[in-house]
């Protein structure tokens, strides 16, 4: 059965009543209302609680600017995806990723807005379980119990806030959050220096990991549990000694490589998810994004949960609330946004030995506007025009002789690659809504199947799937040991961690169908030394080998493994590398897409500003980054 757990905090959303400078954009309007006396006992606990998960998905808002699902910024920002759907649309999301906003960018104010909306409702649900402990309604123990979950979610979404803003931002603690209905608080000492608030979320994952449970109930798996506490303190010790601005952002502190991989071997060696299933890698790369086997591959560490209920349609899809995402109409409706970038999909292309090219060269597809005879669907004959020539409609050939990673086509739509149970995309019409602004590849690892559907009473509707959304996986996990020792000086074991997540790939690849185009194509696969064949396309993949700089293999693989899920833009700017590698990603899209013709990528942009509105309401308590002043 399906986690419910965030979707009972729905219906607490319609009647919470507790003042937030938030609470205006809550998904249901207000019914009714629950006073906090009523909330004082054990269910009225977990309902506030369950009310702070549900912030990690955040349904109903800004599709674009949601918490923890990072395309527009981790993605489209950092060169893998194109916003999609037509230029003039969603102009603040043009701005982002055509490189020219401020720090009066819609998107942005409202990422801001969230991240500190999920803080405060964690915050709220603290706050609840104190006074009902007092009360003497729950135990000491459950008490600890909630205030692990607060902790967590606390450090998540100012984890969070750092990562877009930097890390001089607010901390709002509890005991702040508790001391007025508004708590401004600055991010500058009474000096005028920045406060940065690495330690704060580093002793906020530090409580849950020593506070939280390894495993929880069968009806309560989708909480959080120490191991996915522990993965966050590594990811946050990682992110702050990795280079960004070093001082200017209280980062650079090297020392946390060390303790950083001495908390990973740990998950590694012993750590389990909330069903008490041992981390490991799925079987399949496949398994990841299929409903109903993704979930509890053993793989997940910490996934935002996914469910369909009854016959509501675009019931939850965990990557953006609803697959309006989706094509512009081939499955049933959708926005046509969040497609793949020409540069993402060349850069999985392979050489001979079955790694990543050096050289990207040319688009895999390209239109071709005779390439298929225009029939009228009603009589079934080829359309003409008034002088009796015949009618042309437009497909996309797509070289699938081009060997290719066999990840590519979990993450992309490509012309004439099956698209899940939904058919071959061929003709434009209805998979692409503007070409010229968005290229001719289509977003794949978060939309649903047709089988997803499940009981939904409209057939066309597109909207839902029961994908949970991975926040952190145990690939993720194996990549980030892997850095931990380049950074401490052991390339050989780097290589090996790397290469258990890159032999992994070789286990599944994208079959024909009856609607495939050309073939007959091959997956070379030169991890096990066999060639199996039926495959969508041509694929090859082999592994790194021995005395490969494994940092070089780091930047490559995580690029692979983790494309389309939001990860990109963060780790070139971690890295340090973000202006040369966005730069390169606009200088070959310009290419295939003129908005990005003449863009540059300033240095500077190792983080977004703060939003500007958010600095003028705190008078002066709130100042701008370093990188933005």
């Amino acid at each position: 059965m399906k986690k419910t757990l965030l979707y009972s905090a729905m219906a607490l959303a319609a009647t919470m009543t507790m003042s937030s400078c938030g609470d205006d954009f809550l998904l249901l309007e207000p019914v009714g209302v629950v006073t906090e006396s009523t909330l004082m006992d054990a269910q009225g606990v977990d309902y506030v609680l369950t009310k702070a998960y549900a912030n990690l998905y955040a349904p109903g808002r800004d599709y674009f600017s949601c918490p923890l699902v990072n395309y527009t910024y981790g993605d489209c920002f950092g060169g893998d995806a194109n916003k999609g759907s037509e230029f003039a649309d969603q102009s603040d999301f043009t701005e982002i990723e055509t490189y020219s906003f401020n720090s009066a960018n819609g998107y942005i104010r409202s990422k801001y807005r969230y991240v500190y909306d999920g803080v405060k409702y964690a915050n709220d649900a603290e706050r609840i379980a104190n006074m009902t402990a007092e009360a003497g309604k729950i135990t000491e123990a459950e008490l600890t119990r909630v205030k692990a979950q607060t902790a967590f979610l606390r450090g998540l979404f100012h984890f969070e806030a750092v990562k877009l803003f930097g890390a001089a931002v607010p901390y709002v603690s509890y005991e702040a959050s508790i001391s007025a209905t508004d708590p401004k608080v600055s991010n500058v000492d009474e000096n005028g220096n920045y406060i940065f608030i690495w330690d704060n979320i580093l002793a906020d994952f530090d409580y849950a990991m020593n506070n939280l449970p390894e495993t929880w109930p069968s009806n309560q798996v989708g909480r959080v549990n120490k191991w996915a506490a522990a993965a966050y303190k590594a990811k946050v010790l990682i992110y702050q000694a990795s280079p960004y601005t070093g001082a200017e952002n209280g980062a650079g502190k090297t020392g946390n490589w060390a303790a950083a991989k001495s908390i990973l071997e740990q998950i590694i060696n012993s750590g389990v998810d909330s069903k008490g299933q041992k981390f490991r890698l799925a079987d399949t790369y496949e398994e990841l994004w299929t409903a109903g086997k993704s979930d509890w591959t053993g793989e997940s560490v910490f996934d935002i949960q996914a469910t369909i209920v009854g016959t509501s349609n675009n019931n939850p899809s965990a990557l953006l609330g609803g697959s309006h995402i989706a094509m512009a109409g081939a499955i049933g409706g959708g926005w046509g946004f969040f497609q793949p970038s020409v540069y993402l999909t060349s850069s999985m292309k392979t050489d001979a030995n079955g790694l990543p090219v050096e050289d990207l060269g040319g688009t895999l597809s390209v239109p071709d506007p005779k390439g298929k005879p225009d029939i009228d669907p009603k009589t079934g004959e080829q359309k003409k025009d008034d002088d009796g020539n015949l009618l042309w409609k437009e497909i996309i050939k797509t070289d699938l002789d081009v060997y290719t990673d066999p990840r590519l086509d979990y993450a992309v739509g490509r012309f004439g690659v099956p698209y899940y149970d939904w058919g071959t995309p061929e003709t434009v019409d209805g998979w692409v809504r503007s070409t010229s602004n968005g290229g001719y590849y289509l977003n794949k690892k978060y939309m649903p199947k047709k089988a997803d559907k499940g009981s939904l009473s409209n057939t066309n509707s597109t909207g839902s799937t029961a994908k949970n959304h991975h926040l952190i996986r145990f690939a993720d996990i194996l990549l980030f040991y892997a850095e931990c020792c380049i950074e401490t000086g052991d390339n050989a074991t780097a290589l090996e961690y790397i290469n258990k997540v890159r032999a992994r790939a070789a286990n599944s690849y994208v079959k024909a169908d009856a609607t495939t185009l050309g073939g007959p194509y091959v997956l070379e696969d030169l991890v096990n030394g066999t060639v199996k064949e039926g495959a969508a396309g041509n694929y090859r993949i082999g592994l790194w080998p021995a005395g490969t700089d494994a940092r070089k293999a780091l930047i490559a693989e995580r690029h692979m493994e983790l494309a389309l899920e939001g990860h990109r833009w963060f780790d070139l700017a971690r890295w340090g590398i973000a202006q040369s590698t966005v730069q390169d990603f606009i200088n070959y899209e310009s290419g295939f897409l003129a908005k990005y013709q003449g863009k540059t990528y300033n240095p500077k942009w190792v983080m977004f500003p703060i939003p500007n509105d958010e600095i003028v309401t705190m008078q002066g308590l709130l100042v701008q980054n370093s990188a933005w002043k």
